[in-house]
């Protein structure tokens, strides 16, 4: 009998393999296991960090304590929230991670600080970077667009690279990706306040002359950086971190402790060579 090849169907009238139970597999193992998303929000105190992650997931994302919900902490020290939403069959284990007094005392108005650049500097080699404009209300349309400008030129200037990166997209993927680098940084309003408008419900945040829509598209970013983070590129987000970023860090953690280990035998001392085990690093 005739041998297919990479690529090729097996010959005509060949029993049944399986070969296409194989995506259900790998989707009852995903449900089963659920999924993990971890965020790092980076701003100073006052830009509604805990608003803008509760207006994400339209959850209060909190830690579960004797079958309650408590708050998101205030931003007074390091604290890593974690919590896990359902919808649909499909779990999510999120773990969100805040930065307490960040620039308090620098003065960020209209400029991408130097504390800002030197962050974000850093967090490219170990996280994917979103940039994103709080309290996009305060601005006016034309103000927004020329601080997007800024923000786009101070991050190309000082070699931040931000998410999605053009050097590692598919093709398929790029005509998407290209809208999205356009858009960013993303200028957001967030709110957990429900308004009854005509009959509908929606999110938003009430001024004298009307209501910021959250989720609407011609009001501000909110919307376009959800179906991003959330409904099109979570799994690459996902898989990007424990593929480039995670593999990046284990490989400089292990030339790190090679080097170390190296001068240590030498030494004739090599009791702790167990340390460079992967689940030590």
């Amino acid at each position: 009998m005739p041998q297919a090849g990479p690529g090729v169907s097996p010959v005509e009238g060949v029993t049944y393999v399986g070969i296409d139970t194989l995506q259900e597999q790998t989707r009852l193992k995903a449900l089963r296991r659920g999924y993990t998303f971890n965020l790092l929000v980076v701003g100073r105190s006052g830009l509604g960090k805990s608003t803008f992650v509760n207006t994400l997931f339209k959850a209060t994302v909190a830690r579960r304590k004797s079958g309650e919900e408590e708050p998101l902490p205030s931003t007074t020290e390091v604290k890593t929230v974690s919590s896990s939403l359902s919808e649909g069959g499909v779990r999510l284990n999120l773990t969100i991670t805040d930065t307490p007094g960040f620039g308090d005392h620098i003065n960020n108005e209209n400029c991408l600080s130097s504390l800002d650049v030197e962050v974000l500097q850093r967090l490219d080699k170990i996280v994917n970077v979103v940039p994103v404009v709080a309290k996009a209300d305060t601005l006016t349309l034309e103000e927004r667009a020329a601080f997007k400008e800024r923000i786009r030129a101070d991050l190309s200037d000082h070699a931040i690279k931000v998410y999605p990166l053009q050097e590692y997209e598919d093709l398929d993927d790029a005509p998407e990706n290209m809208k999205i680098r356009e858009r960013l940084p993303f200028a957001v309003v967030g709110s957990t306040t429900w308004h009854e408008i005509h009959g509908k419900k929606l999110l938003g945040r009430r001024s004298n002359w009307g209501l910021v829509e959250v989720e609407n598209k011609s009001h501000n970013d909110f919307a376009y950086m959800r179906d991003m983070l959330i409904r099109t590129h979570m799994q690459d987000l996902i898989g990007s971190t424990a593929e480039r970023h995670y593999e990046n860090f284990r490989r400089a953690r292990l030339s790190t402790k090679t080097t170390s280990k190296v001068n240590i035998v030498n030494g004739q001392d090599t009791d702790h060579m167990e340390d460079l085990n992967e689940s030590k690093i």
